[in-house]
């Protein structure tokens, strides 16, 4: 199989792209690199500097690379800036996202694994989370999320697009080659790991919600169970879709169990051996008290579970891979 990779410099796509290297397939990349990081692609995929959003680009490179799927995790992706600037998320990941699906239409590409989100969940009244909650997102992160995923599932009835969502939770972790490096880094895990490494205290954002320690709960999920959830869905979408599978699937993908700030920042301190400085701040709007995935749907389709399901995996690979590759003190990738 031959699979283009949107935003395969980034870290989800970087270690997926490991992944289909892995299991025997032909990858190309397209990247404009600009949270991307050249040195992140591994060295048997070709990488097309650009963005998926350009008609013109991408359609000379599907017609020369003739892939037979694509897997698309290009994308803005923080909520945050997704609130200053809803123009260029809108921009981006919806518009560009259609120009990447009218171009794989023209080039005979009817095959596509999307990197969407649980925040097309919103604030959810239940956990966990089942796929046939409502979506209703609560910024234009989620919200971009969701119209791409409905274009997705109108393409499918139309044109027999064969397409799989993917609604990741907390993505952690890293493989040997490829870790979380992301300006600025909004994630709990590698901030966690940087007050280590510093010593400057980590802000908690409230510690009165409705849970037994009153900080937040959040599902977790290795970066490397994802990139085997994404080598599953790209060669299910080969499948003929049925009744009971139709053009368009969305599915969750987390372990099925939360873990609270405070116990993501204990199981830190095991791994890395010291005492890590927090500091507790007030909540942050919008955050729900508990994010957990119900992930059944993924077993049954794909056949998928998580394998590595422990904070200490998910801490720990993460923690190896800083300890090779980042400058302690400044946070930025050594020199190869």
């Amino acid at each position: 199989m031959r699979v283009l990779v949107t935003g395969g410099a980034g870290y989800v796509g970087s270690v997926s792209v490991e992944r289909l290297l892995e299991a025997g397939h032909e990858v190309v990349v397209i990247d404009d690199l600009s949270t991307g990081h050249r040195e992140a692609v591994p060295g048997l995929a070709s990488l097309e500097i650009g963005s998926y959003g350009d008609a013109e680009k991408l359609g000379r490179l599907l017609e020369r690379a003739r892939v037979d799927a694509i897997l698309h995790c290009g994308a803005r992706s923080l909520v945050g800036e997704s609130v200053r600037e809803p123009a260029r998320y809108f921009r981006d990941n919806v518009a560009g996202g259609l120009v990447l699906l009218d171009e794989a239409r023209q080039a005979g590409v009817n095959r596509i694994v999307f990197s969407s989100t649980a925040a097309v969940y919103g604030a959810p009244a239940m956990t966990p989370i089942p796929e046939t909650a409502p979506l209703a997102p609560i910024n234009p992160y989620g919200e971009t999320k969701r119209g791409f995923e409905g274009a997705l599932r109108f393409y499918g009835e139309a044109y027999g697009l064969r397409s799989i969502s993917l609604r990741y939770f907390n993505v952690a972790g890293a493989s040997e080659q490829n870790g979380e490096l992301h300006v600025p880094e909004t994630h709990l895990i590698p901030n966690v790991l940087r007050a280590a490494e510093t010593g400057e205290p980590l802000t908690l954002f409230g510690d009165d919600y409705p849970t037994p320690d009153g900080t937040c709960i959040r599902d977790y999920i290795h970066v490397r169970d994802l990139a085997d959830a994404h080598l599953l869905a790209l060669e299910a979408t080969g499948s003929p879709p049925s009744d009971a599978t139709p053009p368009a699937v969305a599915l969750n993908l987390g372990i099925g169990r939360g873990f609270s700030v405070r116990e993501v920042v204990e199981a830190a301190e095991a791994v890395v051996g010291r005492s890590i400085p927090t500091t507790m701040g007030p909540r942050r709007a919008g955050d729900p008290p508990a994010l957990v995935a119900a992930v059944d749907r993924a077993r049954g389709e794909l056949g998928w579970a998580a394998k590595r399901a422990t904070l200490d995996e998910m801490i720990g690979s993460a923690w190896e891979w800083r300890r090779r590759n980042l400058d302690p003190a400044t946070g930025a990738r050594l020199p190869a």
